[in-house]
């Protein structure tokens, strides 16, 4: 983290979080939850989930919007079962994912995909919840509390948060300052608040002030390691 001399304004210290892709992801060990950005793989962080999948690990928790594809992004950890539970919004993009939770050798919790987003924004923000009417008389409100406000009924979704988050960005600095680009924003900005120790995968990595402050769309606080994808 960067030090700030409060009364002077001064930095005295800047991190360098640059870190190999095995050593980025090293914390992360059998029975971890992670937090995944990307839509149906655009903003994934491919080089990063590569290296998951390397690694071997085993019994992951995994939240993220889809699994991708057969073969891409996290349609890689789901073929070689490597996921326990996902937590997600959709799954028919990757068939595998289905025949999985079919075999029961996947559990699956699918969400609005909304509602989805909301859950994490809470986790990020230290909230308790949030409230939507969306899932109100089907099955999604099964074993969840309603709440009346102003005589409309709503349904309670806790947040989420995870052990770790892995993200896409279109260009970082070495002290994690990222900015992204188009779509590939998706859910990579609203994962990096809400995760122990973040990691970000990005394009092009600079140096401390080769990044205009006025194109930042996340500050690096939130982030704990930054590598290069390939």
């Amino acid at each position: 983290m960067a030090i700030i001399n409060v009364e002077n304004g001064e930095e005295k210290m800047k991190e360098n979080k640059l870190k190999s892709l095995s050593e980025a992801i090293s914390g992360i060990k059998d029975n971890s939850s992670i937090m995944i950005g990307g839509f149906m793989g655009c903003g994934s962080p491919k080089s990063l989930i590569d290296e998951v999948v390397k690694s071997g690990v085993q019994n992951l928790l995994v939240i993220s919007n889809d699994t991708d594809f057969e073969g891409v992004g996290v349609g890689k950890l789901i073929a070689t079962g490597q996921i326990a539970k996902l937590i997600a919004s959709h799954i028919g993009t990757n068939p595998q994912t289905g025949k999985r939770i079919n075999t029961g050798e996947l559990k699956a919790e699918l969400n609005p995909q909304g509602t989805l987003v909301e859950r994490i924004r809470a986790g990020g923000a230290g909230l308790g919840g949030v409230l939507t009417p969306t899932g109100i008389g089907t099955i999604i409100e099964n074993g969840k509390q309603k709440i009346i406000v102003c005589e409309k009924t709503y349904l309670l979704e806790t947040p989420l948060r995870a052990d770790f988050a892995l993200v896409k960005a279109y260009k970082g600095d070495i002290s994690g300052n990222l900015v992204f680009r188009g779509s590939g924003r998706n859910f990579n900005l609203v994962m990096a608040t809400a995760a122990d120790y973040v990691i970000a995968e990005v394009e092009e990595c600079r140096e401390v002030g080769k990044i205009d402050p006025e194109e930042v769309m996340l500050p690096g606080i939130f982030i704990d390691a930054v590598v290069q994808g390939v």
